[in-house]
């Protein structure tokens, strides 16, 4: 029994959401290969080549897969796919854009959102937006499975010595194109990936205190900015800083909510988080029943003196 991760990387590096991957693919035991599939990417081919437990890298390298195209990627992934038993993709934007044409063009079913593995045919995910939890088998001769990175810790990005193998790129799908890419850059730490994030929810009432009231204590944290859906749709703050089952998924040591209620769709989003902090003058907020600190204050009040006490 064989396990394959694709790799998600920036044709230099490895994302940190491939490392949780792997933990997830060894845990289903025997080998685990990993699929770097990109163009000029033998820096981040390498860089998996040192990834703890991984036996073997392959690496996919052509114009083709320059820009991580989903067609393209799923047609690269079916063309290693009858040598393994479980193929695993972070649960991440890409991940779940290529996963389930994987699974569809393998006529399987796909696995989605694990966050513990019991056996090799047996999984537990989240259901009900993580009110639930749902054990699955599956029957398949392939298994293609997305990992909720959060459910598993990260693998050790060095220490490996696997075996790098050259495979053929795939020919160009033609169903797709690479138009263009706007990407927001920030000195702050991915929101994902960060260790601390705090974030800000409806009742900051406008993008300028958000920014006001928020942005200090994040700079004397280090921390990541996120933010409730409800902040998001009023326009406090761009869409991918959202947290929550239509956010992003985060589990960092420390998450610091402030003026946030703790919607039900919010706390799919964190609660899994180390440490919860939780600031809001309702003392009847659903926040408070994950927070492991709780504040009963106005976070006008409470945050500038939390930022000043630092």
């Amino acid at each position: 029994m064989t396990s394959l991760v694709i790799a998600e990387h920036d044709n230099a590096s490895i994302k940190a959401s491939t490392l949780n991957t792997v933990t997830a693919a060894l845990t289903m035991g025997g080998d685990v290969h990993v699929l770097v599939a990109g163009h000029h990417a033998a820096g981040a081919a390498a860089a998996a080549a040192q990834i703890a437990g991984v036996a073997k890298v392959l690496h996919a390298d052509g114009a083709t897969l320059a820009d991580g195209l989903a067609e393209n990627v799923a047609a690269q992934v079916l063309a290693v796919a009858a040598s393994y038993s479980h193929i695993l993709f972070p649960a991440t934007a890409g991940g779940k854009n290529v996963a389930p044409r994987v699974a569809a063009l393998l006529d399987v079913g796909q696995i989605s959102d694990i966050t513990r593995v019991d056996s090799p045919d047996t999984f537990e995910r989240p259901i009900y937006a993580g009110n639930a939890m749902a054990t699955v088998q599956s029957t398949d001769a392939t298994k293609v499975i997305t990992v909720r990175t959060t459910g598993f810790d990260a693998a050790a990005a060095t220490g490996g010595s696997a075996s790098t193998d050259s495979v053929a790129a795939v020919a160009d799908s033609g169903q797709s194109s690479f138009v263009g890419r706007e990407v927001t850059k920030s000195d702050r730490p991915e929101l994902t990936a960060a260790k601390i994030i705090v974030s800000g929810g409806r009742a900051l009432g406008s993008a300028e205190k958000f920014n006001e009231v928020m942005t200090p204590l994040a700079d004397k944290l280090g921390a990541a900015l996120g933010a409730s859906r409800a902040a998001v749709d009023a326009g406090y703050a761009p869409n991918d800083w959202q947290v929550g089952q239509t956010g992003k998924i985060v589990a960092p040591q420390l998450y610091v909510a402030c003026g946030i209620s703790g919607a039900i769709q919010h706390l799919a989003g964190m609660k899994d988080s180390k440490v919860i902090v939780a600031i809001n003058k309702d003392p009847e907020a659903p926040i408070f029943s994950v927070a492991d600190f709780g504040l009963e204050a106005d976070l006008f009040t409470a945050v500038p003196e939390l930022v000043a006490a630092l």
